[in-house]
């Protein structure tokens, strides 16, 4: 048991992001059951009723510790956020993914009630100021990642040894994981533990459409391009008709953050997501994709992951025994 594993409560240091439309109960459920720690996505559901309902669905599923996404983003600004919170806090929910704009209110929020937050983000300054705003663990973003990897276009490679030179607190690496080979490398480098996304995206207990997962398992690591670099809001997604066009209309002058919403807004990749529509939006997705060739269930890839990880080390300590 490392620190990750401890702090959460969990058996294997393996988390599964809280991907918006995506994280919900019956997968958080089986990532939970099956040794790692799921979370659902809050900005998900309309209302902080709605929240508390999915999390008493998870509960219903699973005995095990999960958590929710609160993901602060000033294109939702609508939604209750303070609902969300409030939700969050009276059903008891044991862990917080923090993301967007910055935490300060809800982490000093959640430290009073005794969640466990962990703030996810894509540069190693945020990560300090995070872990000063309180936050217990940073989950830190490589370029590879799905969604939004920041501007500075560092990979993990680089970023997690980064971060762990300058924190305290646990790191989880996020961006490229999908195996055993990807939670070596990540201790290696420093972390503690790994988030995965487009990797549980691609589960049987995942709710995305099978078309849209046949495409994914089709993709190579080629298969993924950065959208809204020129308004300074970049973002990973599949290479499709509809992101192909999106880049096609940044070439031009004047693009405005309306003008690539009508292509690639969320609703419009939630929806394909649900109709299986592979051209239907620009849905977010890793370049982890080129590692991912099958839809096992939750048990069936933690379960790998740990056998391929423990064979892994196995191996190396062999060959430091004979440098020895």
């Amino acid at each position: 048991m490392n620190r990750i594993s401890e702090l959460l409560g969990i058996q294997y240091p393996i988390i599964q992001g809280g991907m918006r439309w995506v994280a919900r109960a019956e997968l958080a459920a089986a990532v939970g059951n099956a040794g790692g720690l799921g979370f659902i996505s809050a900005h998900t559901h309309a209302s902080a009723d709605a929240l508390a309902r999915e999390i008493d669905k998870v509960r219903s599923l699973t005995d095990k510790p999960f958590g929710v996404n609160l993901t602060v983003l000033g294109a939702n600004a609508g939604l209750d956020y303070d609902g969300y919170v409030r939700t969050i806090v009276s059903q008891g929910v044991q862990v917080v993914e923090t993301a967007g704009s910055n935490p300060a209110k809800y982490i000093a929020e959640f430290k009073a009630h005794g969640v466990k937050v962990v703030h996810k983000c894509v540069t190693v300054r945020h990560a300090v100021k995070a872990e000063s705003l309180g936050a217990d663990v940073v989950s830190i973003n490589g370029f590879e990642c799905a969604g939004h990897p920041g501007e500075d276009d560092i990979p993990g490679l680089i970023l997690i040894p980064a971060a762990a030179e300058k924190l305290k607190v646990p790191i989880l690496a996020s961006g490229g994981f999908a195996d055993g080979r990807g939670l070596m490398a990540a201790l290696a480098l420093g972390a503690d533990g790994i988030n995965m996304g487009t990797r549980f995206m691609l589960t049987q207990e995942s709710p995305v459409h099978p078309a849209i997962k046949q495409r994914l398992l089709e993709a190579t690591e080629r298969d993924t391009v950065l959208l809204g670099r020129s308004i300074g809001d970049p973002s990973r997604v599949v290479k499709n008709s509809v992101s192909l066009a999106a880049l096609e209309l940044e070439r031009s002058k004047n693009v405005t953050h309306s003008d690539l919403y009508a292509l690639t807004g969320a609703q419009r990749w939630m929806d394909a997501f649900a109709t299986g529509e592979v051209e239907g939006g620009a849905f977010p997705a890793g370049i982890v994709t080129g590692l991912i060739h099958d839809l096992p269930t939750c048990a069936e890839l933690i379960s790998r992951i740990v056998k391929e990880a423990a064979a892994i080390a196995q191996r190396q300590l062999g060959f430091s025994a004979a440098l020895a």
